[in-house]
């Protein structure tokens, strides 16, 4: 008697996992919606080099990558100040229809390396 129960309890524990694993049905979609991506966020990317040109709009430097030399140009929504060329600076951006877009120019300060 106890075994049958514990065959009876068993398959019904195993009837119902295999009810909960079933696939749910997929939820019905407009045509115009369908393929729509919303809300894309971008990544931010940060580059370092030395100024190579500055104005008010704009920012350009010159970083080393893999031993070449790159010039990349960035577009700014505020000008920076303290920033002349040949000053060191890191610059975090965003790729924005194609154009490089400075949301932050950091100039970078040198490590004094000296003795006590």
């Amino acid at each position: 008697m106890k075994k049958a129960l514990t065959y009876l309890i068993c398959t019904a524990f195993l009837l119902s996992a295999i009810a909960f694993a079933a696939d749910r049905p997929a939820s019905t979609t407009v045509a115009g919606e369908h393929g729509k991506i919303g809300n894309l966020k971008s990544a931010k990317m940060n580059a370092r080099g030395k100024v190579v040109e500055v104005t008010e709009k704009t920012i350009k430097i010159e970083r080393k990558v893999k031993n070449e030399a790159e010039i990349m140009e960035f577009i700014l929504d505020t000008p920076v100040e303290n920033v002349v060329v040949g000053d060191a600076v890191k610059i975090a951006y965003i790729e924005k229809d194609g154009s490089l877009l400075a949301s932050r120019v950091v100039k970078i300060m040198p490590k004094k390396s000296g003795k006590k």
